[in-house]
């Protein structure tokens, strides 16, 4: 059985990543010691987060280097274990990385309850982005009935979620996002209130229309130019969601808001780490999930195919191209028979 991985050549430049700084490796697949199973991935997971990874930021799995394998989560089945807690045929999911047949050690991975949902969604809407998003909108956000809440990227894995839950807490929540397209599946679908086009040169005017009394909370996935259009528009007291920055990722020069809206509005900032709130999980999902099955809560899936071509599809999540929650189909997933 052969491994398949992407591999760091070289730690990634700031700005647009270059196939050059990395390459499909493949090595036999390691059989499994003491507390350890072999895996068949299923899915790879592509997020954000591990753009900051690719460019140093080593506060994670491990820290990048040349050879290393690209960190992410995935969807797998259990092949072989060595430990009392899996068993081949298991379906499970954690952090093992951009490969086809990782040994992982049974502590990074955990078993996924196929009642709650497809298996996939144990690395979306049921995942780490759903959590990203409750924990924000929740904790921070703090939608109420009669706020106007906005959110950007909102027609992805996290936006679309944090604008679901801003809904379902009766909000008025208008989403930003990057095609009409997107605009009309954020509003039909998902059932925001309204939702504005980020590529629009009128960006400012546009958000204005829909949102005359202000934004009382803003779920912040981009940065950039479409917060520098949000911020003048902040209410009193407003509450701003620090959940990324992945418009700033892969531009160097990109430069933030002014902080005078914040000031004036006596508006707050807040950011988070998904990693500080793990332990709440079950809660989460057994929330969330309710909403799933209430039909409350929807969400969508865009697949690329291959390892292969991993590099290429997370390019285009840094640039605003995938359509839902982005993940890489790398072996036969054999609930959808």
């Amino acid at each position: 059985m052969i491994n398949r991985q992407v591999q760091l050549v070289r730690l990634p430049a700031p700005g647009n990543l270059s196939p050059a700084d990395f390459k499909v490796a493949e090595s036999p697949a390691a059989k499994p010691g003491n507390g350890e199973a072999l895996l068949r991935t299923i899915y790879v997971s592509l997020d954000p987060y591990v753009r900051g990874w690719m460019g140093g930021i080593d506060n994670y799995v491990y820290p990048p280097a040349p050879g290393r394998t690209v960190i992410g989560r995935a969807v797998s089945e259990v092949v072989e274990s060595a430990d009392p807690r899996f068993k081949p045929g298991d379906f499970v999911f954690g952090e093992t990385g951009w490969n086809t047949h990782p040994t992982v050690k049974a502590e990074a991975i955990e078993k996924i309850d196929a009642s709650l949902g497809p298996i996939s969604t144990a690395v979306g809407v049921l995942g780490s982005p759903g959590l990203t998003a409750w924990v924000g909108m929740l904790d921070i956000g703090k939608p109420a009935p009669g706020d106007t809440v906005v959110v950007s990227a909102a027609a992805g894995a996290v936006g679309s979620v944090a604008g679901q839950i801003a809904r379902i807490r009766g909000a008025r929540v208008v989403g930003i996002a990057g095609s009409p397209d997107k605009c009309d599946f954020v509003v039909k679908d998902l059932g925001f209130d309204a939702c504005v086009n980020h590529r629009s040169a009128s960006l400012g005017d546009d958000l204005a229309k829909v949102c005359p009394n202000g934004i009382n909370a803003y779920f912040d996935n981009t940065g950039g130019a479409t917060t520098r259009a949000v911020f003048p528009l902040l209410a009193k007291r407003a509450r701003v969601v620090l959940c990324g920055l992945v418009a700033e990722y892969n531009d160097p020069n990109a430069s933030g808001p002014s902080l005078k809206g914040i000031l004036y509005k006596q508006a707050s900032i807040q950011a988070f780490s998904v990693r500080d709130n793990l332990h709440r999980m079950p809660e989460f999902r057994r929330e969330v999930s309710g909403w799933m099955k209430a039909g409350q809560m929807r969400f969508r899936e865009d697949l690329a195919h291959g390892i292969e071509n991993t590099l290429t599809a997370f390019q285009g999540l840094l640039e605003g191209r995938n359509f839902g929650k982005l993940l890489v189909q790398v072996g036969e997933d054999p609930t959808r028979r």
